[in-house]
């Protein structure tokens, strides 16, 4: 059956229309980085080889292999074939602590660590604690080089077709204490991602941001299971983003605000021929009025913005394009997506009037992996018995159904297109022998969209100095989760029932 055809189903195998894609194209460019292009017959050969020693080491259907590594062709050859031995891939943040990486790899219970040499220095003593089998996918001594772990040429794994509801991937949430939670999204979410996300078999992705996020997933697998080209690139640069695209004729990518502001302030923007693009995607973060006509402005093609949440449940999208009159809205639901408004009761609120964001839809999470306390948490049920996934955002829909963000009901911090968790950070900073208490807040950052910034008091005749918690708390939490500014103060403002007022904090905050 051909790719097409696979894809004109309602429900089928992503790896089976990767091996329909090399049979019809086997000499396109599949995945490209800066040392190798690897086509589609080479890709499916790879998966093939890849997916027969990852069941040879016991990784069969349902089971769990992780990824810990800057993005290359190779870590997208293992991240596919994970999926056509059968089992679920967990891909995790290098920027992630020590201590959370084997925390990780213990609550998915992996039994293959794919990694490289970065991720091996980063781990430094903790790599010995892994029980997984490593496999290092840049041929170093992070572990067995993958050319000589995976199964011989000629190797076939054994085919475990997917059900809908079976897991697809594992992402975890950011987290520097306790257990992340692992988000399970099963393969009836990729497979409409894959099969509605506007690509065709000439598009060119570039694939700026890591592989273990769902925004780079979105992007990444429809544009190959639709036959295109994704373009990787190891770490976002921006002058090397605007090379890249003008040399490989870029059609499409997905970027975070963030990007796009840098790319935007690049002083040679305008000198780079971009006009190969047809549509660039933007999210995981709030994204201005402003920034998106200005993009509409500078960049040709066409500017998609899309709200959700990797948890999945119901997903906006805004075609600025088309609707240049909505830049300050998040857009419509998409076709077959149900998003209601709740109040803090969990009833539906009357059109126009402002409340919680609930969704529901085909694209949701089968729940938080081994915490069943905390999907329940996260879901409302309708009065009809139907599942929704709660956001904690706050907004209201106009006369036209476009959906308008008015604030994050949770404190979550979004940072650079990465969320992080102000109880995390508290939770951090509370251990430092000075600390009485303290309460992280999100302020505004031109660099990033938003920072994480603390405010701490200190516990009686302590004389530690905001620098030295600060640095403290800096080398103990992940690179994504730094704090930019420590402020000490007596005592964190409270409320009568002795809720830490962070709006007080976060209004009078100023940079020094």
């Amino acid at each position: 059956m051909t790719a097409d055809a696979l894809l004109a189903q309602e429900f089928g195998s992503f790896s089976e229309v990767l091996r329909a894609q090399a049979a019809a194209r086997p000499d396109k460019p599949a995945l490209v980085d800066a040392r190798r292009v690897i086509p589609y017959g080479e890709l499916d050969e790879l998966m093939d080889r890849i997916a027969a020693a990852l069941q040879r080491d016991g990784v069969g259907k349902g089971e769990v292999a992780a990824a810990c590594a800057l993005s290359s062709a190779e870590y997208g050859a293992a991240f596919l074939a994970v999926l056509r031995a059968g089992a679920v891939v967990a891909p995790l943040a290098p920027s992630s602590t020590p201590e959370s990486l084997l925390t990780q790899l213990a609550d998915c219970a992996a039994k293959v660590f794919f990694l490289d040499a970065a991720t091996a220095r980063h781990m430094g003593a903790a790599l010995d604690k892994v029980t997984a089998k490593r496999v290092s996918l840049d041929g170093s001594d992070a572990g067995e080089p993958l050319g000589a772990w995976m199964a011989p040429a000629g190797a076939k794994p054994m085919v475990h077709p997917p059900r809908p509801d079976d897991g697809f991937n594992l992402i975890y949430s950011s987290g520097t204490t306790g257990a992340p939670k692992g988000i399970l999204q099963p393969h009836r979410m990729r497979w409409g991602q894959v099969r509605r996300g506007g690509y065709r078999h000439d598009a060119v992705t570039m694939i700026s941001t890591p592989l273990y996020s769902n925004t780079t997933l979105i992007s990444f697998l429809p544009t190959l299971g639709n036959g295109g080209t994704a373009v990787l690139m190891p770490k976002f640069d921006a002058t090397a983003f605007l090379e890249l695209s003008q040399k490989h004729r870029a059609t499409h990518t997905i970027l975070v605000p963030v990007q796009y502001r840098r790319l935007l302030d690049h002083p040679d923007f305008d000198r780079y021929d971009l006009r190969s693009y047809k549509l660039k995607f933007v999210t995981s973060a709030p994204f201005s009025a402003a920034a998106k006509r200005e993009v509409l402005d500078r960049w040709p093609g066409g500017l998609v913005e899309f709200y959700g949440m990797t948890e999945g449940g119901g997903t906006c999208s805004l075609r600025c394009h088309e609707h240049p009159e909505k830049l300050h809205t998040v857009g419509r639901p998409l076709p077959g997506h149900d998003i209601r408004l709740i109040d803090d009761e969990g009833r539906e609120v009357a059109q126009g009037q402002v409340g919680e964001v609930v969704g529901r839809s085909g694209a949701m999470m089968v729940g938080y992996h081994n915490q069943p306390k905390k999907t329940s948490e996260a879901e409302w049920f309708s009065p009809e018995g139907l599942r929704y996934i709660r956001t904690g955002d706050v907004g209201r829909f106009d006369e036209d159904g476009f959906l308008t963000l008015l604030d994050r009901k949770k404190d979550m911090i979004i940072s650079g297109g990465f969320n992080i968790y102000p109880s995390d950070l508290e939770a951090e900073l509370i251990q430092h022998p000075a600390v009485a208490e303290a309460a992280v807040v999100g302020v505004p950052s031109q660099a990033w969209g938003e920072t994480p910034v603390a405010f701490v008091a200190l516990k009686p005749g302590a004389t530690a100095t905001a620098k030295e918690i600060r640095d403290w708390t800096n080398a103990r939490v992940g690179k994504t989760q730094r704090l930019a500014d420590l402020r000490l103060v007596d005592a964190l403002p409270r409320s009568h029932i002795g809720k830490v007022m962070k709006g007080e904090l976060k209004d009078g905050y100023r940079p020094a």
